[in-house]
């Protein structure tokens, strides 16, 4: 065995020749890729929702193609609404270097809305607790802050018209948020009026039902992100809790609670860890995260769609009316859909 010299060993290479820069090899900047499949489905998804906008307004798109620009209004709205929801994501996940997709939207048959929403993926964990916690919020935020003016918008050209004969009909839900926004812009409620909603104030409902949903406490949604991120691991309680709670309120009203405990059965009801998964929410991220919280809140509807029968006849004040749009006498601005009240139920009767 041969002994090892104490003495560092220093091994010298030959100096390398500098080329001149016009004679260095040139390194050709790496092309960006046409995000071709984000383009299609967005077009896809355009189309779905600009038709269900035109079935609205009493338009028939598959018979007379030039009639989807009546869905315009809707289908304009909506979209602009779920951009900005992912985009609010996309951003906040390039300032945390978080590699993340642009959106996919999802198109659907167009019917009620034509849409089953948007996503991103985020293809790299974010370092810490406080950054899932601004990727996660900022979502919410994004899409509330572009809802609430859609709605006001939209409230300021529907239609105020009294109660009347409840004829039946699909009845959307009336969550804490939607209720004030009509009383601030109309004057008025759902309990005391019909009201004839424009295809913008529809879209912005329908950008306030997507705001709840994604802060559901669960799993990864938006919601399951600020949770993990203000609780840590108590995520893990939250989150089954909730799932039971949205399993009993399939069985007492909306049934299309059981569909959401399939999907989250399917995504995953717990939430991966962050790379620093121990260092807590500063105080302003804390009191965000409360706020993102009461923006759960007021947005919540337990039965945010039903299907309300026929009333056999007049019950005072609360018999809500449903109404039903021939395209012969629509209005021109396309006023579609009465927020009404069925009896024992707050909500917007399609």
């Amino acid at each position: 065995m041969s002994t090892l010299d104490p003495s560092p060993a220093v091994q010298s290479y030959p100096p390398q020749p500098v080329l001149p820069l016009w004679e260095q090899p040139a390194v050709m900047p790496r092309a960006r890729r046409v995000p071709v499949i984000h383009i299609v489905l967005f077009v896809l998804t355009f189309i779905t929702t600009s038709m269900a906008g035109a079935f609205q307004v009493g338009a028939d798109p598959l018979s007379n193609p030039a009639s989807i620009r009546a869905g315009f209004p809707f289908s304009v709205t909506l979209l602009s609404i779920l951009l900005i929801h992912e985009l609010g994501h996309y951003f906040l996940s390039k300032a945390h270097g978080v590699r993340a997709t642009l959106p996919y939207f999802i198109p659907a048959p167009p019917v009620l809305i034509g849409t089953f929403g948007a996503f991103i993926r985020m293809k790299s964990p974010p370092p810490s607790r406080r950054a899932l916690f601004d990727v996660g919020a900022a979502g919410p935020w994004a899409g509330l802050i572009a809802a609430i003016p859609a709605v006001i918008i939209g409230l300021h050209l529907s239609e105020v018209r009294p109660l009347a004969l409840n004829e039946g009909g699909l009845v959307l839900g009336d969550s804490i948020l939607f209720s004030f926004l009509s009383r601030l812009v109309l004057g008025t409620t759902p309990d005391n009026a019909t009201i004839l909603l424009h295809p913008i104030a529809l879209a912005g409902w329908f950008g306030l039902f997507v705001t709840f949903l994604n802060l559901l406490p669960v799993g990864q949604l938006d919601g399951g992100h600020v949770t993990y991120a203000l609780f840590g691991r108590a995520h893990r309680l939250i989150s089954r809790l909730f799932m039971v709670t949205i399993a009993v309120l399939g069985f007492l009203g909306w049934q299309g609670w059981f569909v959401w405990v399939v999907l989250l059965m399917m995504i995953g009801v717990d939430h991966p860890p962050t790379g620093d998964a121990q260092t807590p929410l500063d105080s302003r991220r804390r009191v965000a995260a409360w706020l993102t919280v009461a923006v759960f809140v007021v947005t919540f509807m337990a039965e945010p769609l039903s299907v309300a029968p026929p009333s056999a006849d007049l019950e005072g004040e609360r018999t809500a009316v449903a109404f039903h749009l021939d395209a012969r006498t629509a209005p021109r601005h396309g006023l579609v859909v009465p927020l009404s009240v069925h009896p024992h139920r707050r909500g917007i009767a399609l």
